[in-house]
C-alpha cells in the first residue's frame, strides 16, 4: 500500500459531483448536456465503472411508469409511494422524479441496456406494476460510460471527507476536500456548485451475518453513509432519518424476493404450511388504522406480520419456491434473478444443498439500513420544482439543499421513496440541470476558501495515520493498543450500540426513549474516541473516515427516532413506549439541524402537503 504523500492538489470546477453511483452519473450526464462549456468534475472513492449500490448489477428496474403505453401516470406512483410510507412522502419530489423517469429508462436502452420484452405485446416485460425486467449484469458500466463521456474530468479513488463553505459567505458552499486512497495526496476541490450523490448507510447496524460473513449485507457494504455524514456536520437540514428500512430477504444470502413474489407468483408460509398474513390483519389495523387497507399491502406491515409470526413460535418462514418453478423458463428466471446481482445467494443455496425447484428456502427480515433512494425517505430537506411545489417546499433551485449551491440526488435526498436505480439517475439529472444553472448564475462570483481552514482540515484528514505512527509500538496483544482504536474496532462498537439501543435485530427492532437516550450517551463516547482512531495505511484511513460518516449518521438516526413519538412504520422499528401510529400529532416530517458552532441539535416538525387526492 502506497504511503501518503500529503501533497496538496487543487481542482477547480463549475459543478462538482461527489459520488459516482447512479445519481452522480445522472448528474454528470445532464449537467454536460445543458452547458457544454461548464467544467464538470465527478469524484468517486472507488471507480465509476463498478461503484455505487448497483455495482453488482440488477435484474429489474423498479421504477418505470410506462406512459408511452398508457400503463401508469406519475400521480399514480405518488399515491403508491404515499400509501407504502403510511402517509408521508414529499409528493412534489416524488412526482418530479416520476414524470421524468421514463425518459431515463429509454436512455438506458439507447445506451445498450438489454430490457426484456413481452413476446405478445412488445412492451417491456413487467415484474409488477412498477417493475420491468432487464439483463442487468452490466447495468452500471453502461450508465458510467455515458457519464464519463460527458464529464470534463473523472477522479476515481478519492475519498471525500469534508464539505467546505465559502470564506465570505457561511451560507454558501465552496467545495470539498479529501484524499487519494492510492496516492495519499490531499485533494482540494473548489466549485461554484456541489452535488452530493454519495451512498446511504449500511453497516451502522450489526448485520445478521457474522464472522467471515460480516460483509454480507443487503445494501452495498461500501455504502458508508457519506450521503449524510458529509452534510450533517455542515449544518444541512435533514429529514426522516428515523425512517429506517428492513428488507425481507432470503436468509443468509440476502437474495431479493421481488421477482419471486411478483413475476413468479410465489408465496410465503410459516413452518406449518399456513399463509400467515391474514391472521395479523386486525392487529395491524388496530396499530395503523386505515393504512392497513392500502393495496398493495405496505411493505413495513408485511414485515410486521412476519416478525409477529416468528415471535409466536411458528417459524421459520419459507418462500415456497418449489411451487412455482414448473417450467424451464421460470427456473432460468429464478436463478438469473440472483446471478445478475446477488451471486452470493446462489452460492448459499449450493452450500446448503437447497435446490429451489425441490425445496423451499427460508426468509428473514434484515437488519435496518438508512437511505433515500430505495423505498424509504431518509435524507436532506431539499427544494422542489417551482411549478408544483408549495411555498415552504421551494426556496430556489430544484434539489438545492439548505445551503446555497449545494444540491443532492439519490440517497442524499429525503422524502422521495421508491425511486430505486432509475429514480436515482433521474434525480441526478434534475440536480445536474439545476446545479449547472446555479453555476452559470454565479459566474461573476467565484467561491473562496479559507486557507487556514483548508490546512486545518488537512491535519484532521491525515490524523489517523499520525495516531498510528506515534502509538503503534505500544500494541499490547493483536490490535489492542492504549493509544488508539482501529476503524474495525470502532465499527463493531457502532454496530453494537445501534443494534442494542436503536432497534436492531437483537431487540426485534424495538426501542424506547430510555434506550435511545442511553444510545446517545454511548455514541457520544464513541465520537470522542474517533479523535483517537489509528490508521495503519491509506486503506485503513479510508475506513476511518467511512466510520466517521457512519457515526454522524447514526447519531442523526437516534435523535430522529427519539423525537418521533409514535410507531409509524411497524416492521421497520417499534417505539415500545409509543406503540401505535398517531396521525393527529405526527402526520409530519421530522427535521433536524446540527449547529457546528455550538454542537447542538435543533429538532422540528416539517409540514406534509398532499398534492394528489
Amino acid at each position: 500500500m502506497a504511503k501518503a504523500s500529503r501533497k496538496t492538489v487543487f481542482v477547480d470546477s463549475d459543478v462538482l459531483i461527489l459520488g459516482g453511483g447512479f445519481g452522480g452519473c445522472g448528474a454528470a450526464y445532464e449537467a454536460g448536456y445543458w452547458d457544454r462549456d461548464a467544467k464538470i468534475v465527478l469524484v468517486e472513492k472507488a471507480n465509476i465503472e463498478r461503484s455505487g449500490a448497483v455495482a453488482h448489477g440488477l435484474a429489474a428496474i423498479n421504477c418505470y411508469m410506462g406512459m408511452r403505453w398508457g400503463e401508469n401516470n406519475p400521480e399514480d406512483h405518488v399515491r403508491y409511494a404515499r400509501a407504502d410510507m403510511l402517509g408521508l412522502t414529499r409528493e412534489d419530489l416524488g412526482y418530479d422524479n416520476a414524470r421524468h423517469v421514463d425518459s431515463t429508462v429509454h436512455k438506458f436502452e439507447e445506451w445498450g441496456l438489454p430490457i426484456m420484452r413481452d413476446a405478445e405485446t412488445g412492451r417491456y416485460l413487467r415484474q409488477g406494476k412498477w417493475q420491468i425486467m432487464i439483463h442487468g449484469e452490466s447495468y452500471k458500466p453502461i450508465i458510467a460510460e455515458a457519464a464519463r463521456k460527458t464529464a470534463t474530468e473523472v477522479y476515481n479513488r478519492i475519498m471525500i471527507t469534508h464539505l467546505v463553505k465559502d470564506k465570505n459567505d457561511p451560507e454558501r458552499i465552496a467545495g470539498a476536500v479529501g484524499f487519494g486512497v492510492r496516492d495519499g495526496k490531499y485533494y482540494v476541490f473548489r466549485s461554484k456548485s456541489v452535488i452530493v450523490a454519495a451512498g446511504g448507510a449500511s453497516h451502522i447496524y450489526r448485520p445478521r451475518s457474522i464472522g467471515e460473513g460480516s460483509g454480507r449485507a443487503w445494501y452495498a457494504p461500501w455504502s458508508s453513509a457519506s450521503a449524510y455524514g458529509l452534510l450533517i456536520p455542515l449544518g444541512v437540514k435533514m429529514t426522516q432519518m428515523e425512517n429506517k428500512i428492513v428488507l425481507t430477504r432470503f436468509k443468509d444470502g440476502y437474495g431479493p424476493v421481488g421477482a419471486w413474489f411478483l413475476l413468479l407468483k410465489s408465496h410465503a408460509e410459516n413452518a406449518l404450511g399456513e399463509k400467515y398474513e391474514p391472521r395479523w390483519f386486525e392487529t395491524i389495523k388496530g396499530m395503523v388504522g386505515d393504512y392497513a387497507e392500502q393495496h398493495p399491502f405496505p411493505t413495513c406491515l408485511r414485515n410486521h406480520a412476519m416478525i409477529e409470526e416468528i415471535k409466536a413460535g411458528r417459524g421459520p418462514i419459507y418462500m415456497r419456491t418449489e411451487h412455482v418453478l414448473d417450467t424451464d423458463d421460470k427456473e432460468e428466471k429464478g436463478w438469473e434473478d440472483f446471478l445478475d446481482m446477488t451471486v452470493g445467494q446462489a452460492v448459499v443455496w449450493a452450500s446448503m444443498n437447497i435446490d429451489p425447484k425441490e425445496d423451499p428456502s427460508e426468509l428473514i427480515p434484515s437488519e435496518p439500513y438508512v437511505m433515500g433512494s430505495h423505498a424509504t425517505c431518509s435524507g436532506a430537506w431539499a427544494s422542489g420544482p417551482q411549478d408544483i411545489s408549495p411555498d415552504d417546499y421551494h426556496w430556489g433551485y430544484n434539489r438545492m439543499l439548505t445551503i446555497k449551491g449545494l444540491f443532492g440526488a439519490g440517497d442524499t435526498i429525503g422524502g422521495t421513496a421508491h425511486g430505486f436505480s432509475s429514480g436515482s439517475h433521474t434525480e441526478g439529472r434534475l440536480a445536474g440541470k439545476s446545479a449547472v444553472e446555479y453555476a452559470g448564475d454565479m459566474k461573476g462570483s467565484k467561491p473562496e476558501l479559507d486557507d487556514r481552514e483548508i490546512e486545518r482540515l488537512k491535519g484532521e484528514v491525515f490524523k489517523p495515520l499520525d495516531n498510528y505512527l506515534v502509538g503503534s509500538n505500544e500494541v499490547v496483544a493483536g490490535e489492542v493498543n492504549p493509544n488508539f482504536i482501529t476503524p474495525f474496532q470502532g465499527l463493531q462498537r457502532l454496530e453494537k450500540i445501534m443494534d442494542e439501543y436503536v432497534g436492531g435485530v437483537s431487540s426485534l427492532y424495538v426501542t424506547n426513549g430510555h434506550m435511545l437516550n442511553r444510545g446517545l450517551e454511548m455514541l457520544g463516547m464513541l465520537k470522542e474516541d474517533l479523535d483517537k482512531i489509528g490508521a495503519e495505511d491509506l486503506h485503513q484511513l479510508q475506513r476511518a473516515w467511512e466510520l466517521n460518516h457512519r457515526v454522524w449518521t447514526s447519531e442523526s438516526v437516534t435523535r430522529h427516532t427519539l423525537f418521533r413519538e409514535e410507531t409509524r412504520w411497524p416492521g421497520y422499528y417499534y417505539r415500545g413506549d409509543h406503540p401505535n401510529l398517531d396521525d393527529e400529532n405526527w402526520h409530519v416530517f421530522t427535521g433536524s439541524t446540527y449547529d457546528p458552532k455550538t454542537g447542538e441539535w435543533h429538532m422540528e416538525k416539517l409540514p406534509q402537503h398532499h398534492l394528489f387526492s
